[in-house]
């Protein structure tokens, strides 16, 4: 069977394995000084990979691991089978999605169970208050993690129709600005929404009804896209996202400056607010800006919310090491704008180096996570 082997950065005197996450999945055993990790199952929905899933997961058990790490999502075909296995072998241990995704990058780093500052940029991954996460600050190591600073949360109008229909994400970034007036706006991918869709919309935004409050990059990331590009649907994961990447890509001109962002600290966390962006963008949009240079100030922007509450983090840890994890770090505009900035700012950085940034590697992080937690 090939499997991926991957030294660890401290040898486990019991088994672990780990069954990931729901789409790019993979399973991992961890056993003394490695992990090995199977090839990916794209969606565990379709019956193929699920099977293929199960042949892995199966293989593994041979080994007669004594813990088994999942995912905190209920509805995950992963998280499932791993309750049904636990039910008759060995303990559970559920570990947060993006807490994973940041200890699997440490271990491909070989750090050992010291603080980082973990940066976590993906779509969707169940945070522990049982809210979608999905653009993550998290000061952490193996065993727990604090979350010190996300992005700020919008509603995604009608679900999972907010993924394939991005111009949903932006009428809710509009409501966040505008409140009424945004019924008014004739821009983009909102051109074409009759005033009744939008008003039972905005019913759906201030009652929550299907409508749940998620911080995610990678939706910023599709609401932005479907703003610029003028484009309300996507038929694929990322399209949108893609485009607008590709578009930046071809910016030639002097480099701009980041769009505007602010940081405020609630509590003892950091919300991050691109709602002056958006305006910024929208004001581009009417003076009929190059969507090209639009794009790229997007990218740089990201990078810059990146770098500021790094910055911020660290001088109130004294932690300089930044590990950088999730889908979002596929976009190599996006991941080249990020580490320029934070080398810069002379901090220590780690990234993916043998498994990919998306949600393939979080069967890895779960692993050692629980490990340290239960082993």
């Amino acid at each position: 069977m090939r499997l991926l082997k991957i030294p660890l950065p401290f040898k486990v005197k019991t088994p672990v394995l780990a069954l990931g996450s729901h789409t790019k999945n993979t399973v991992c055993l961890i056993r003394g000084d490695n992990a090995y990790v199977s090839p990916v199952h794209h969606d565990l929905s379709n019956p193929s990979d699920f099977s293929d899933f199960v042949k892995h997961t199966k293989y593994f058990l041979k080994d007669k691991p004594r813990i088994i790490a999942c995912d905190l999502h209920p509805e995950y075909q992963s998280t499932k089978y791993a309750h049904e296995l636990s039910a008759v072998r060995c303990p559970l241990s559920a570990v947060q999605h993006h807490h994973a995704h940041i200890a699997a990058c440490m271990a491909e780093a070989g750090l050992k169970n010291r603080q980082v500052i973990g940066v976590a940029f993906d779509g969707t991954g169940l945070g522990s208050d049982g809210r979608i996460w999905g653009a993550e600050f998290l000061i952490c190591d193996y065993k727990g993690f604090r979350r010190k600073a996300h992005l700020k949360e919008i509603p995604l109008l009608g679900g999972e129709q907010a993924v394939s229909q991005p111009w949903r994400l932006v009428l809710a970034w509009f409501y966040r600005m505008y409140d009424d007036r945004a019924l008014r706006f004739k821009i983009g991918p909102l051109r074409p929404i009759g005033s009744r869709q939008r008003k039972v919309l905005r019913k759906m935004y201030l009652s929550g009804f299907n409508a749940p409050p998620a911080s995610s990059m990678g939706r910023l990331f599709d609401a932005v896209a479907s703003l610029v590009l003028g484009q309300g649907k996507a038929h694929f994961e990322a399209e949108l996202a893609i485009a607008l990447e590709k578009a930046a890509q071809a910016h030639k001109s002097s480099r701009p400056s980041a769009y505007k962002f602010r940081i405020t600290k609630v509590k003892d966390s950091y919300i991050i607010d691109p709602r002056p962006m958006f305006r910024q963008i929208i004001a581009a949009l009417k003076t009929q800006s190059r969507k090209e240079e639009i794009a790229f100030r997007f990218h740089c922007t990201v990078a810059q919310m990146v770098s500021s509450t790094c910055s911020i983090l660290r001088k109130e840890s004294k932690i300089n090491r930044v590990v950088l994890s999730g889908g979002v770090f596929q976009n190599k505009l996006l991941l080249k704008e990020t580490l320029d900035l934070l080398y810069k700012d002379k901090f220590e950085v780690f990234i993916h180096t043998g498994l990919p940034c998306n949600d393939a590697c979080v069967s890895l992080g779960q692993a050692l996570v629980a490990y340290c937690k239960e082993g």
